[in-house]
């Protein structure tokens, strides 16, 4: 079995969000698809950053680089990889090209051995426990309050709002207190500053809610900085979650040495692909860290967060479930709080390439 083509285009959705009418914005990502000479097909994705500059890597470059390759040989097609195309470990565009390939590699893999690639990965469970990502900062305080115990009342058991409004820390404390009010001690919360606070913002406003319970504070800081994570975890009373849409081992072996982070968040789609983020996670293992899914795409995360025996969370980003359910036929959708592997080899599911060509950005 040889690789034969890639092909990649560009896709916009709009993302819809409860209790806002129009979309909140417009978001890209790429769609890969490796034919082999055997006529399997695989398929992956990534995003969201520089779609262009990634389709066209994935169709000259890294289709010139692969060709004639065993898609299973992961291991051979990323040290080819990294040895022509990114000798000094550039991440952005390499990483999120090498995403794509790699996942629909895995995709391939699994369709010819009749397994799941969560089985691939390790088969340690079926499923994977989930979160939900409601509370965008596009919401005022009563909205947020009101999307909050809409999914409470759902049975959601686990929730996640941004911080870092432009309202600043205080802001922020307020927003979250009003949440846990609404939703009660039992249902577990956490918030995600998405990189945008200072260590002395990410600081006060972690004082200021101690008492709310958070399940986690992800990314809080500039830049993912790794040793100011680390001083921050020391100084503040709960867990840091990072790494969602980082690009490669070395960066989160970083926040494992610094003891940056309680919880580590490799995601399929920018962190290379399932081989990376294998590699992540066994890594994690060894510091005795879960890995959780951060930056949405539950669908595809799923395998590892099923596969892997530290695999945690899957997250059920409002938007990314949107496009997932515009994008895909016969994804697999959460039953209570947790999301199934589906019982289909490979990744269990297909594009629906008819609908996407109507989100499709013309080159």
């Amino acid at each position: 079995m040889k690789i034969a083509s890639i092909d990649a285009a560009v896709y916009q959705f709009p993302i819809h969000v409860p209790l806002i009418d129009k979309p909140i914005q417009n978001r890209r990502m790429v769609f890969c698809k490796v034919a082999t000479d055997d006529g399997i097909e695989g398929w992956g994705i990534t995003g969201n950053f520089l779609g262009a500059s990634i389709v066209t890597a994935l169709k000259g470059a890294f289709l010139d680089t692969v060709k004639g390759m065993d898609p299973r040989d992961v291991e051979a097609i990323h040290h080819r990889v990294w040895n022509r195309l990114n000798p000094r470990a550039y991440t952005g565009v390499i990483s999120n090209a090498l995403s794509a390939l790699d996942i629909a590699c895995w995709d391939i893999h699994g369709k010819a051995a009749g397994r799941s690639v969560a089985q691939l990965l390790g088969g340690h469970k079926d499923y994977a426990d989930a979160y939900v990502t409601f509370g965008n900062l596009h919401y005022d305080k009563d909205q947020l309050v009101e999307c909050a115990t809409l999914f409470a009342k759902k049975g959601v058991t686990r929730l996640k709002m941004e911080a870092a409004c432009k309202g600043g820390w205080q802001e922020d404390a307020r927003r979250i207190r009003a949440v846990r009010d609404a939703i009660g001690p039992d249902v577990e919360l956490m918030i995600d500053a998405n990189y945008k606070m200072t260590t002395a913002e990410a600081r006060s406003l972690a004082r200021a809610v101690a008492d709310c319970n958070l399940s986690w504070f992800e990314e809080p800081l500039l830049q993912n900085d790794a040793v100011a994570l680390a001083d921050l975890r020391h100084h503040i009373n709960m867990p840091i979650a990072a790494g969602q849409m980082e690009g490669s081992r070395w960066r989160f072996r970083e926040f494992m040495m610094h003891k940056s982070v309680d919880i580590v968040q490799p995601n399929c789609l920018y962190c290379g692909g399932f081989t990376e983020q294998r590699k992540i996670a066994h890594m994690a293992q060894a510091f005795n860290l879960p890995i959780a899914n951060g930056a949405g795409w539950p669908t595809l995360n799923v395998h590892a967060m099923a596969g892997m025996m530290n695999g945690t969370f899957v997250e059920l980003h409002l938007g990314t479930t949107h496009m997932e359910k515009v994008a895909f036929k016969d994804a697999p959708m959460p039953e209570g709080n947790r999301l199934k592997v589906p019982d289909r080899p490979g990744l269990g599911f297909e594009p629906d390439w008819d609908a996407l060509k109507d989100v499709r950005v013309k080159e």
